[in-house]
């Protein structure tokens, strides 16, 4: 069920032609991971699929989709499309909605590229730099900028991994959609979901979820097996989705003592500057004792935030593509007995009909 997780592809820090993210010019300046398309193998898979390059900006991700293949139906067997999360999205639910898949777990989607949350600490840590010494802004600042291309690199992970699921599998990978994704190298001309669509996904996954809740208060699995598979991967989602939760808290917990190491040590450097001579060695002594608390805190965080947090999510989104089989399943079964319902109600009107028209032709005929 996690195939391509436990190898999840570490991307190079960023070439020279690359920038990070700079306080105050996130309009123009974007983050590169470097080409790895050396990853690529052909051994046993007749489909490889990697993602090469990517490009941050402020409104999206560009992932420049590396493919090698020796399934006759491509036209030839190395090329590389650019590629956004929509049509990402966009691949997934061509999957979703074909009902031939309707029997196959379907990977999941990866998660929507948000940068939002350390664009705002940058913008404000960028305002507040007057109220910072130079120490505790270039701290701040190297702190943020590295959680910035963690957050990167995990993005472009998980939209390789879904990518590198369906080019494995022996059925998905002989779908024309992903034929048309890997190889058109042409915009896709996919765009966002606008509000009346965004308010039909939401009521149509209401109606989903209480039809589940009904058809498994309502509906048995006629099949033993399935209906044991259905209470384990229930009980083993919520196990997993209570980790992810606290997990993240965690990290949270061990960035926010990072945070504040960086004050405490930016403090008792002022501190034996000010007092002087007398407090001086041993303020900073004590500061670079918070120092190194600070990178081991932000090393844990950072750790568990990519080794553990997200192995977890993906664990979640995992069964909970699995929880979706199951329903359509159940849904299939229910709609299997109501129709065998309505066709014995129509024999039975059916001879009721039968049985009136005979008695009808014998009074013609008496008559």
């Amino acid at each position: 069920m996690m195939d391509g997780l436990e190898s999840l592809p570490v991307l190079p820090e960023t070439n020279g032609n690359a920038t990070t993210p700079v306080l105050g010019a996130s309009d123009s300046k974007h983050t590169s991971a470097s080409s790895k398309s050396e990853t690529v193998e052909l051994s046993e898979n007749p489909l490889a699929v990697d993602i090469s390059d990517a490009l941050s900006e402020r409104e999206k991700v560009k992932f420049s989709v590396h493919t090698k293949t020796t399934l006759p139906e491509y036209s030839k067997s190395e090329f590389c499309v650019v590629r956004q999360h929509e049509e990402f999205i966009w691949l997934h639910d061509r999957y979703e909605e074909n009902e031939e898949y309707a029997g196959y777990i379907i990977p999941p989607p990866p998660p929507r590229p948000d940068f939002d949350a350390s664009r705002e600490k940058l913008q404000r840590l960028g305002d507040g730099e007057g109220s910072l010494t130079t120490d505790e802004f270039k701290k701040m600042k190297q702190e943020l900028e590295a959680e910035y291309l963690a957050i990167f690199k995990k993005t472009v992970a998980m939209h390789e991994v879904f990518l590198t699921r369906l080019a494995q599998h022996p059925v998905f990978r002989r779908d024309n959609n992903l034929k048309v994704f890997l190889e058109y190298d042409s915009d896709l001309s996919v765009r966002s979901k606008n509000k009346k669509e965004r308010m039909e996904g939401l009521f149509k996954t209401f109606n989903k979820s209480t039809d589940e809740l009904l058809l498994s208060a309502t509906q048995r699995d006629v099949d033993d097996h399935f209906e044991k598979e259905k209470s384990f991967l229930l009980e083993y989602h919520t196990a997993i989705k209570d980790a992810a939760t606290k997990a993240d808290k965690m990290a949270k917990s061990h960035k926010n003592v990072a945070d504040s190491c960086i004050k405490v040590s930016g403090c008792l450097v002022n501190l034996g500057t000010i007092e002087g001579q007398a407090l001086d060695s041993f303020c900073s002594c004590l500061a670079e004792h918070f120092e190194k608390s600070r990178k081991i805190e932000g090393h844990l965080s950072s750790d568990e935030d990519l080794k553990l947090t997200d192995t977890l999510r993906y664990y979640q989104r995992d069964t909970s593509a699995a929880k979706d089989l199951l329903y359509r399943r159940l849904r299939c079964l229910a709609d299997y007995e109501q129709a065998n319902k309505n066709l014995d109600r129509a024999r039975a009107k059916n001879k009721h009909v039968h049985a009136v028209s005979c008695v009808c032709d014998s009074s013609v005929v008496l008559v």
